[in-house]
């Protein structure tokens, strides 16, 4: 390959890391054709980026983003593979559902959140990350509810109130 093709590869990586604020890190090796095409299409369904990389090229890119990724380059060995997505958890949550089937691919690292995840082992970790739209729907729930308190209260003091007189009416005098 050429310099000038690989800077256009380098230069077309680092747009595509730039767009997406989340990328894993994956190895595949060993995956034949035909699993590779499924985990193609499940992502491609999930909205998921699954690019295959050489280590060099992605190294390169990375360094071009602006963002400091030097603790994803030790994971850049073997064959890789980068998923690219703009829901944090979009990735692990298809890499998990994939392994139900076959024992690749494996994660070797992530940036999530401005986070670091490194291993396999930290896959786990990742699908349980909350997205930035369920910890929006969270937070207005929790404050929903104490507002509900206070107008569920305002609605039932009437009926509490009258209640209360009626009760106090019917209830016999006591010399």
């Amino acid at each position: 390959m050429k310099k000038e093709e690989k800077a256009v590869i380098i230069d077309s990586l680092c747009e595509q890391i730039k767009a997406k604020p989340h990328m894993y890190v994956t190895d595949i090796t060993g995956m034949n054709a035909a699993a590779t095409s499924n985990l193609r299409r499940a992502c491609f369904k999930n909205g998921v980026k699954l690019i295959m990389v050489k280590n060099t090229l992605l190294e390169k890119a990375l360094e071009k983003t602006g963002v400091d990724y030097s603790e994803l380059m030790p994971t850049l060995k073997g064959t890789t593979a980068i998923m690219l997505s703009e829901v944090n958890k979009t990735p692990a949550t298809v890499i998990k559902e994939f392994r139900k089937r076959s024992e690749m691919p494996k994660l070797k690292g992530a940036y999530v959140e401005e986070s670091f995840y490194l291993g396999d082992e930290s896959l786990d970790a990742l699908v349980q990350i909350k997205s930035k739209s369920e910890l929006i729907g969270e937070i207005v729930t929790l404050l929903q509810s104490p507002l509900q308190n206070v107008l569920g209260a305002l609605e039932s003091a009437p009926n509490t109130v009258a209640g209360l007189v009626k009760t106090l009416s019917e209830r016999p005098e006591q010399a």
